[in-house]
């Protein structure tokens, strides 16, 4: 690390929709900074796959509840080999599987859910000292005093082709899922996807990991917390 990397505090929170670059350049950073990486997102899918397991009903918020509110969820926060379990299994790849995916937006807008999981993430934050965390909602809602607040974004077409290339699925299909997936986590009452007013905005479509991820180093080295 550099001369200027401060060991105290430091949380970095990164936003945006998916297929932005999020995780990559979240996991990057982390290893980069010497810090530890949080993906709130898989918490939220590591519910949804609970709820689906349990057979509850998607649409019945306070069985959604009761199943997040009881499941021993367990994230880890090493940026090169975290690791996702739910009730003791481990559930790495079936959180990134189409099921998980499509119900996911139901499952995060539910109120407890949130407010479970919210709480939850700023307790690791906390312990953490320093960290980037990634999600939907880090800057506006869940660490609104975040040394830095980045909110990544790309072209629809340049997201499609990216998460495309990820799960070996057809653009078009991508694309379709995608704007569906921005629509519903845009529109949620609570706690929804949204630039936090302080957060600088990076436009990845054009830029590569590399570029990102230096850019970032830029930033934090701006602000004394690299």
């Amino acid at each position: 690390m550099e001369e200027n990397v401060r060991a105290g505090r430091c949380v970095v929170a990164v936003d945006g929709p998916s297929g932005s670059g999020k995780s990559t350049v979240s996991r990057r950073l982390a290893v980069d900074v010497g810090a530890l990486y949080l993906d709130t997102g898989a918490m939220y899918r590591a519910i949804t796959w609970a709820v689906l397991r349990s057979g509850v009903d998607l649409t019945d918020a306070a069985s959604v509840a009761k199943v997040a509110g009881e499941v021993d969820l367990r994230i880890g926060t090493d940026p090169q080999g975290y690791g996702v379990t739910a009730d003791g299994v481990s559930v790495d790849a079936e959180i990134r599987g189409a099921e998980v995916t499509g119900a996911v937006s139901a499952v995060a807008a539910v109120p407890a859910v949130r407010e479970l999981l919210v709480a939850r993430q700023r307790e690791m934050i906390t312990n953490a000292g320093r960290i980037v965390v990634e999600g939907r909602d880090i800057g506006s809602v869940v660490a609104p005093d975040a040394d830095l607040k980045v909110f990544l974004t790309a072209s629809e077409a340049a997201r499609a082709a990216r998460r495309s290339a990820e799960d070996a699925t057809d653009v078009t299909a991508t694309a379709a899922a995608l704007a569906r997936r921005d629509r519903l986590d845009s529109t949620r009452k609570i706690n929804p996807l949204a630039q936090a007013p302080d957060a600088v905005v990076l436009d990845t479509t054009e830029l590569g990991i590399d570029q990102v991820v230096a850019r970032l180093r830029d930033l934090l080295n701006e602000r004394g917390v690299a």
